[in-house]
């Protein structure tokens, strides 16, 4: 009995790190986090809520939309029904980007808005043969911009990455090798398109 609720307890954890993991729920706090250093609070208020907008808000509701419609599940498990909303997600994202050049908002925020669209796109191309993981991708990449704006520092979001291999594989979303895929993905993609797209922004 007790290993049953311990295996019951073990599915609660990772479905709550799953959930509050989602890609464009992480992007609320790695947007806010780097307007207001770059910014400060009040400067930083209209941006971060453009950011919101595209990268959280437009991503999720299409999203739940779309799950609706095609009877699926949240994690939107079955792969062959992941395209159309990593589609929407990505022009939101690239729309996000065109506001926020043109609003001259600061390089990295733009820059990373550009990377959440670009490495969605990836996903999206990848997901039409294998199912790499989102999650940890989602994670991994925003660990990376954190690196750079902090230092060593930053690298303590990236404590997040094990804890949602873990919460993906537990809930037999993800194999092992997909998770890991997923964060290597999320680290490359997000450092190589920091170093060439910064300077352009």
């Amino acid at each position: 009995m007790d290993t049953q609720q311990e295996i019951k307890s073990e599915k609660k954890i990772a479905r709550l790190i799953s959930d509050i993991t989602q890609p464009p729920v992480v992007s609320i706090p790695i947007f806010a986090i780097i307007n207001y250093v770059l910014l400060g609070f009040n400067n930083s208020l209209v941006i971060t809520m453009i950011c919101w907008i595209f990268g959280a808000f437009l991503p999720i509701t299409t999203s739940l939309i779309l799950i609706r419609k095609m009877h699926t599940d949240l994690d939107i498990t079955d792969r062959t029904k992941r395209t159309l909303p990593l589609f929407f997600a990505v022009c939101s994202y690239l729309i996000g980007f065109l506001v926020l050049l043109s609003m001259g908002a600061p390089a990295l925020t733009t820059a990373l808005m550009f990377i959440y669209s670009s490495n969605t796109l990836i996903i999206l191309f990848i997901n039409l043969s294998w199912k790499i993981s989102i999650h940890t991708m989602g994670v991994a990449g925003p660990a990376v911009v954190l690196t750079y704006l902090f230092g060593i520092l930053g690298l303590l979001f990236g404590l997040l990455i094990p804890l949602v291999m873990w919460s993906r594989v537990e809930l037999k979303k993800h194999t092992i090798s997909q998770v890991l895929d997923g964060c290597l993905a999320g680290i490359v993609l997000t450092y190589v398109q920091l170093y060439f797209i910064l300077p352009l922004v």
